[in-house]
């Protein structure tokens, strides 16, 4: 009971979060170009979530801040290596693809500070329906079924569904060699986010998105707003 309350306060004060960069981005809306804010219909699909909370430890998920699992495993380690996702992105995609400067800030960039509050969301909501609903749902009906005896297959479907997921919904177009490149690493990404969710809770597998975040989103997003515009 005490940990589901955790989890419950930990899921409002990111939503709270979320709620802060609606009223943010309004207030500097009319300074910038493009700028991406959002709608409060964003915040109620976000409550779909509050259910799964209470369920992490029936589905044989660790809780958001369990004793058991170590802090460098909910939080460490899982950031390190988003980040290096994150700094992969930047060399393939920006120096690589695109070493020109921009004009503009691309679409996948914010202004800053306000990126901070629009890229938390946005991995926020991403690791609720790709990792809190479906692995959540998967997970118990596999613990349901002939009393989990077959729990080990919906796990690794659970894993490999919710991997492959993003990575095709974000095909880009291009070479081929890119397209692979995407592929690969967005399977890649999932994959861990997958494996640590299971391992070690929610906040592990959101810092992983946060981590590449900080990189592909936020750092480089200051780089091109105060280096090259």
């Amino acid at each position: 009971m005490k940990l589901n309350k955790q989890n419950l306060i930990i899921y409002s004060l990111f939503v709270l979060i979320a709620i802060s960069g609606i009223y943010y981005g309004q207030v500097i809306i009319s300074k910038y170009n493009n700028l991406r804010i959002w709608q409060f219909e964003n915040i109620l699909m976000l409550l779909i979530g509050i259910p799964f909370l209470l369920l992490q430890n029936k589905a044989g998920i660790p809780n958001f801040v369990e004793d058991s699992i170590q802090n460098k495993k909910r939080y460490l380690q899982p950031l390190l290596i988003g980040a290096l996702f994150g700094l992969f992105d930047i060399i393939v995609i920006k120096f690589i693809q695109h070493p020109e400067p921009f004009k503009e800030l691309p679409p996948f960039l914010q202004p800053f500070p306000y990126s901070i509050f629009l890229y938390f969301s946005g991995a926020f909501e991403i690791e609720v329906f790709y990792r809190l609903i479906p692995m959540t749902t998967i997970l118990l009906i596999g613990q349901w079924i002939s009393k989990g005896k077959y729990f080990s297959y919906f796990l690794w479907a659970a894993i490999l569904l919710t991997s492959i997921r993003e990575p095709l919904e974000q095909m880009p177009s291009g070479d081929v060699w890119f397209i692979g490149y995407s592929l690969i690493t967005g399977f890649l990404m999932n994959y861990l986010q997958a494996i640590y969710y299971k391992n070690a809770g929610f906040l592990a597998t959101l810092n992983l998105r946060l981590g590449h975040y900080i990189f592909w989103h936020i750092l480089l997003g200051v780089y091109v707003q105060y280096f090259e515009l």
